[in-house]
C-alpha cells in the first residue's frame, strides 16, 4: 500500500501548477510550504481517512 502520492495543484499566489508530495498515512493534516515557482508560503491542507488520500486544498498562508 502506497501512502506517499503526488497532487497537482495551483499556487493560490503566482496562478503556476505546481506538485506537491503528500503523505496520507498520519492522516488529515495542515502545513505551511513554500510554492515551488514564487517561493511564497501556502497552506497546505490534506484530508485523508485510513491512510488513503482524500483530498487536497491549497490556500495563501500569511
Amino acid at each position: 500500500m502506497t501512502f506517499v502520492t503526488e497532487q497537482a495543484a495551483h499556487c493560490p499566489f503566482c496562478g503556476e501548477p505546481i506538485t506537491l508530495v503528500v503523505d496520507a498515512s498520519a492522516g488529515s493534516q495542515s502545513y505551511i510550504e513554500d510554492c515551488q515557482v514564487c517561493c511564497r508560503p501556502m497552506m497546505v491542507m490534506l484530508e485523508a481517512e485510513n491512510g488513503e488520500f482524500v483530498s487536497l486544498n491549497v490556500d495563501c498562508a500569511s
